[in-house]
């Protein structure tokens, strides 16, 4: 729970700051703060994890024209209220021959409350995992939204269906202002 809030904290801090945020003009002069669903630990789930090396590369649609290559990278698979859920964690291409982002995997996921309480294109979580890393904790109050939830000069990737969960996930961040 402590790790979920200093995140929120420093979400917020960054979101606040002109030099980092993605908000528009309009936006930032009236921020006070990111919305949030309140911390709930159901929602901080074990995940195990099966890689997927041999994956294809493919490109992921984004907002724009832009097509990033990106390659599934493992397969996480948790439960929630006893229902046993999977979601893909990929790799992107360009990322991976970067020193800083050799363990990086982006985890892009949508649920039963985007479009509602949170947003419509889905939410986002990035993790640091280390090569044969058996178990992961996802923590979805840690999740945030796309930079172009808030702002159209962002290119985002768009969900894969296959990251569709029919659950309710009331954690992370909600549904900014108007969306």
């Amino acid at each position: 729970m402590e790790k979920a809030k200093k995140f929120q904290d420093e979400l917020n801090e960054e979101y606040a700051d002109k030099e980092r945020s993605p908000l528009t003009e309009k936006d930032f002069k009236h921020f006070e703060g990111l919305p949030f669903f309140s911390i709930d630990t159901t929602f901080a789930v074990k995940a195990t994890l099966e890689y997927t090396p041999n994956d294809s590369i493919f490109k992921m649609k984004t907002t724009t024209d832009r097509l990033p290559e990106y390659r599934r990278g493992a397969i996480a698979r948790f439960i929630i209220d006893g229902k046993e859920y999977e979601l893909s964690l990929y790799r992107n291409l360009r990322l991976m021959k970067m020193e800083k982002y050799k363990n990086y995997y982006f985890l892009p996921f949508k649920d039963n409350t985007c479009g509602n309480t949170s947003y419509g294109g889905g939410r986002f979580m990035d993790f640091n995992i280390v090569e044969g890393q058996e178990e992961l904790i996802i923590d979805f109050n840690m999740s945030y939204n796309p930079l172009c939830a808030y702002n159209v000069r962002y290119s985002c990737p768009i969900v894969p269906q296959e990251n569709y969960l029919d659950v309710e996930i009331n954690a992370g961040v909600m549904a900014p202002a108007g969306h």
